[in-house]
């Protein structure tokens, strides 16, 4: 397997649904805006990926027609939340394999406004273990949307187990507007206090509205390709994919007792490991991250997952400030999903946006310095999870 440059990225500005583009124009553009910020043409492009959850067969060709009719194989992507990440990890593998020298990963969502629910009512739901293991362990309430129950359970564990504040979650959504403020792709920017984030109206367990990503709709787009395709082709070959893993459950998510385990825990754990031993890298090193936090608890909880901060710590890595500018690593610059926004398809392409911009320099007021590796977390229900490690070489 050899290693696969981020030869261009790109991405729209987040929105609230309703007021953007529709999703095969926002697709559309997200891949234009990566294809020039490569520097190539579509015709180059050998194979797509295009990833989204709540759309019809072959919504991938609807938006990559507007880009245009080469005849390449275009492959639809669907994996919850962790759609966008799913799709670049079958693009990076297609070069890597020697499949193809150049590929691209697209992924967009048009979303509706409120909580997340399943569009087929007549059939198993994929979600149905996952609901039954929730169940078990805490119930089930009819009036709270089904995503927040599943991680407000897994914050409620943690402070259970170590008897923290559950106030110090809401510094996760103050930290987060303020990295949000500095990027004009973020759906919100206007920056919080602790105050406000705690009196916002509560959802479930210590979860209040401040700290549930909000439905968004937007796409973002990777262009992936050979060190050797990128110089023959005078390409930015300066980030490169250095590790990559996919995981999906094990027995521990269902059958532990415990809604950390329910929500993805070990799968964070299982799939970070991986890319550290591919990577040879510690990640007490790394000094930018962008993970997924979908609620502040998962963002807490993925600290640890991480291993960003040892087991038991993460309330004094948030209190200590060790998760933003001056402190130990920056979590999510780009404003995360709970600012960004979390459009489900087009976040983990979103993700490795801003993580390229973060290696090249280009990154703004955001810019993190001394980045020089980037680590990237997204996540799915249901259940997926892919960590990428990108590294900055010598171009």
């Amino acid at each position: 397997m050899q290693s696969v440059v981020m030869a261009g990225v790109g991405m729209v500005p987040f929105t609230k649904p309703g007021r953007g583009e529709t999703y095969d124009v926002m697709g559309e553009m997200a891949a234009r805006a990566a294809l020039t910020d490569a520097g190539i043409e579509y015709r180059a492009i050998q194979q797509a990926y295009v990833g989204y959850v709540y759309g019809d067969s072959t919504s991938g060709q609807a938006a990559l027609y507007g880009v245009g009719l080469s005849g390449i194989p275009i492959i639809n992507v669907n994996n919850n939340c962790a759609t966008g990440s799913s799709a670049l990890f079958l693009a990076r593998q297609a070069v890597a394999s020697g499949s193809v020298d150049c590929a691209l990963a697209l992924g967009f969502e048009q979303m509706s406004p409120g909580a997340l629910g399943s569009v087929f009512t007549d059939r198993p739901a994929p979600l149905d273990r996952f609901e039954h293991a929730r169940d078990l362990v805490q119930g089930s309430d009819p009036q709270a949307p089904m995503a927040a129950q599943f991680f407000g359970g897994g914050g409620q564990a943690y402070v259970d187990e170590y008897g923290i504040d559950p106030a110090v979650f809401a510094q996760i959504s103050v930290k987060s507007r303020r990295h949000a403020a500095n990027n004009p792709y973020a759906v919100f920017r206007d920056l919080v206090t602790v105050e406000e984030v705690l009196a916002s109206p509560p959802i479930y367990g210590p979860l209040t509205r401040l700290q549930c990503c909000p439905p968004t709709c937007g796409a973002a787009a990777a262009v992936v390709c050979t060190p050797e395709f990128a110089r023959a082709h005078g390409l930015d070959p300066r980030v490169v994919i250095k590790a990559q893993s996919l995981t999906t459950d094990t027995r521990s998510t269902f059958e532990t007792g415990d809604m950390r385990q329910v929500i993805g825990y070990d799968l964070a754990v299982n799939t970070a490991a991986a890319v550290y031993e591919e990577a040879g890298v510690d990640p007490l090193d790394l000094r930018v991250v962008e993970l997924h936090d979908c609620f502040t608890t998962n963002e807490f909880l993925t600290y640890e997952a991480l291993s960003l901060t040892p087991i038991g710590t993460a309330e004094k890595f948030v209190r200590d400030g060790e998760n933003t500018y001056g402190g130990q690593v920056v979590t999510n610059p780009s404003g995360g999903l709970l600012s960004k926004g979390h459009p489900l398809g087009a976040t983990g392409l979103a993700q490795a946006a801003e993580l390229v911009w973060q290696l090249r320099g280009t990154a703004g007021d955001r810019q993190v310095e001394g980045a020089s590796i980037a680590l990237q977390h997204n996540l799915g229900l249901g259940g997926a999870c892919v960590v990428t490690l990108y590294e900055k070489v010598d171009g």
